[in-house]
Parts: structure tokens; sequence; C-alpha cells
């Protein structure tokens, strides 16, 4: 974990939805070493709890939380003026809600491939509209977002969550070229596997990245105001190669 302290004397105002995940969760300790105001949401009340009590003993200036399922779109106005007021402001919303999903499953069943596309792309879409409409108002504000390597190139053992995190890729990039402008950052951060309790039970899961290095580098992109992470960073060059196989080779491999 940096154990550098954040250099400003006010503390920053973070919001963080999908905050019980492995990559989030040590994402936020980081930020609560460097005394940040947090706001959590996440949807397993007990899990948060605990995430929430955790970043307090770790020096986090302030802590609250709300319990609600972001697949529900009705809601997120609400929630999100909620956290808002909570916070007093907001410097940094950090999204990293989503699902990997049952490919198998969702071969076979719509209903499994569209929950898949909901949680990932259509969920997140009506988060970030109203996050960029609120940063855009203040023109001020980062919105750093969890997509996928896998949203790169589609492959057979994944492309329905390759397919949800394509698309998520691409309109962060449209929404990017949209704030740019008036002063807000948008990340789109592009992990590749990362040893957390989603990806545990994943065939060679023990050497995949180490959680709280990827974490590290995504403050580290926050805080320079990047545009887009690959993390690790050899995922960069290997999914140009990947990218650039022709489709006539591509469709052949056994990916």
């Amino acid at each position: 974990m940096s154990t550098t302290p954040h250099t400003t004397t006010t503390p920053r105002k973070i919001l963080v939805l999908g905050a019980t995940s492995g990559i989030a969760e040590a994402t936020c300790r980081i930020w609560a070493f460097q005394g940040a105001s947090l706001f959590l949401v996440a949807r397993n009340a007990e899990k948060l709890a605990a995430v929430a009590a955790d970043l307090k003993t770790r020096g986090a200036s302030y802590v609250d939380t709300a319990v609600a399922d972001l697949d529900d779109t009705d809601q997120h106005p609400a929630l999100l003026a909620h956290a808002v007021n909570s916070l007093t402001g907001m410097d940094i919303a950090y999204l990293a809600h989503g699902i990997l999903g049952d490919q198998i499953e969702a071969e076979r069943d719509f209903n499994t491939a569209a929950q898949i596309l909901h949680t990932n792309f259509v969920a997140p879409v009506s988060l970030l509209t109203w996050l960029a409409n609120f940063c855009v108002q203040r023109r001020a504000g980062t919105i750093a977002v969890i997509s996928s390597v896998a949203g790169d190139r589609g492959r057979k053992s994944n492309y329905l969550y390759g397919s949800s995190k394509a698309g998520l890729s691409a309109f962060l990039g449209g929404l990017r070229n949209r704030v740019d402008r008036e002063g807000v950052t948008v990340l789109t951060i592009k992990p590749g596997p990362v040893k957390t309790a989603m990806t545990a039970n994943m065939p060679k899961s023990e050497k995949f990245a180490d959680v709280e290095s990827v974490a590290e580098s995504i403050v580290s992109a926050i805080d320079k105001r990047k545009d887009i992470l690959y993390v690790p960073f050899q995922w960069q060059p290997i999914m140009f190669i990947i990218r650039n196989i022709p489709e006539r080779i591509f469709k052949k491999l056994n990916l």
C-alpha cells in the first residue's frame, strides 16, 4: 500500500460505487490512509459495514454508506444526490460495480446474457450520465471507471463480459471527449486478471496481478489525471497485439 499521505490540506471527497469489490476495497484503503472522505455504496449490508469500519480505523476522515442495488437505475438520481449531500461535494467518483457472469449459461439463455449487459453497461451508463452532468455544472471532478482488457476484443471464453466492457469503454471514450473541455477528467481503467474474491475460482488465479499493486496504479492514474490505464502496464502491448491479429487467424484461436 502507498505510504504517502495526500498533500492537500482539505480531504478529498470520494464516492465509491461497488465499494466491496476487491479492487475497490484495496483502492479505498489507500485513500483512507490519505485521510479522504468516503461515501461507499454496495449491495451487501454486512460486508459494506465491515469495509466502512476498516477504513475508519485506517484514517479516513469521514465514512458514510448506502446499501443499494445498483442494477436498479430508477434509484440512481436519489442515491447519487444523497451521496453528494453527505460528502458536501464530490472530487472523485469511482465506479467499480460489475459482474463476470456465467459465459456458458449466457450462450444458452438470453436473460443471463441481458443481466451481464445490464449490470456492466446499462447501469453504469445511468450512473455516469448523472455524475458527468454534476461535474460539468461545477466544471471540476474526476470520474474513474473500471472497465477491462476483455473489452478490447471479443473472445469465445468471455465475449458476453467482454462485449459489456467494450460498450462501457466506448461510452467512456465519448464521454471524455464531451466533458474534457469542461474541466472534468474521465479515466478508463482496464485491468487484466486480478487476484480477488471474484476470480478466486478461475484457473491459474494464483498468477493474477496483486490487487494492492493494481490499486496503487489506479490512485496514481487518478492523481495524474490520465485518460486510460492498462494495469498491470504490460497489458497495453499485449492487447495491442491481440487487437491486430487478422480475423482469419483470430477466429481459429482457442482464447
